[in-house]
């Protein structure tokens, strides 16, 4: 079966900035499961895998643009402690959850002061080209309600 629009996919990836790995899910095996076409994942990375099927081996290499952006050196927020989740504890350099009126999102923890925290609203991979090993572990029909959630569920996937 050929990955199209509406398949769910998993897949296992290592994510590499130049020699340095980012990301394993090998390690923790845990791979990735999404529904094609409903921007589950990056649109760059969606276009590679379209087409192919089970067993595929890829490598992709994003420049900072198709991937998670241009960063951009203004975009830096004061926010108040109370705004992250779950780290009430911040840390220079620490990457942490924030909430926004758009829901969760991550940024980076440039200075902590008493109340407050001034972070860094870049995607911590913005500015980055990213190379991924990508092998295709699964191609399959969405159930009813994947179709009607527009996500995939189960592990790797999103779980309600």
């Amino acid at each position: 079966m050929l990955i199209e629009k509406d398949k769910i996919v998993g897949f296992h990836y290592r994510l590499h900035e130049g020699d340095q790995v980012l990301e394993d899910s090998y390690a923790e095996n845990q791979p990735v499961l999404y529904m094609q076409g409903r921007n589950g994942i990056l649109d760059a990375l969606e276009a590679e895998l379209e087409g192919k099927q089970r067993g595929d081996k890829i490598d992709v290499t994003l420049p900072p643009e198709k991937a998670y952006g241009i960063r951009k050196p203004d975009a830096v927020e004061r926010i108040p402690v109370k705004y992250l989740i779950g780290n009430k504890k911040p840390r220079k350099g620490q990457i942490v959850q924030v909430n926004t009126q758009h829901g969760p999102r991550e940024v980076v923890v440039l200075k902590v002061g008493r109340f407050n925290v001034d972070v860094d609203t870049n995607h911590p991979m913005s500015g980055k080209t990213l190379r991924f090993d990508i092998e295709i572990t699964e191609v399959r029909e969405p159930t009813e309600e994947e179709i009607s959630h527009g996500h995939a569920h189960g592990a790797g996937g999103h779980q309600h």
